[in-house]
C-alpha cells in the first residue's frame, strides 16, 4: 500500500512543509541555510564526501561548494 506522500510531487511536497515552517514562524534566512546544509551533507554522504562528484550533482563549482561547506560549518566526511 503506498503512502499519500508517496503520491504527491516534489513542489506537493515542499509545500507542505513550508506551511509548517511558516506555522511555526521559522525565517527564511535560517531555513534556507539549514536546507542547504542538509542538501550538501546528503550529497556527501551520497558520494563519500569527494567534493567533485558532490559539486558536479549540485550544478556548483567545487570551490563554491567548498566555501559553502566552510561557511555553514559542515563537519564530517567532506
Amino acid at each position: 500500500m503506498q503512502k499519500k506522500s508517496d503520491k504527491l510531487n516534489l513542489h506537493q511536497k515542499l509545500e507542505i512543509i513550508i506551511e509548517e515552517m511558516i506555522e511555526e514562524e521559522l525565517s527564511l534566512k535560517d531555513v534556507l541555510k539549514e536546507f542547504e546544509k542538509i542538501y550538501i551533507e546528503t550529497a556527501a554522504k551520497k558520494y563519500n564526501g569527494r567534493m567533485i562528484k558532490m559539486a558536479q550533482a549540485l550544478g556548483i563549482h567545487r570551490n563554491t561548494l567548498r566555501n559553502r561547506v566552510k561557511t555553514l560549518k559542515i563537519n564530517g566526511k567532506i
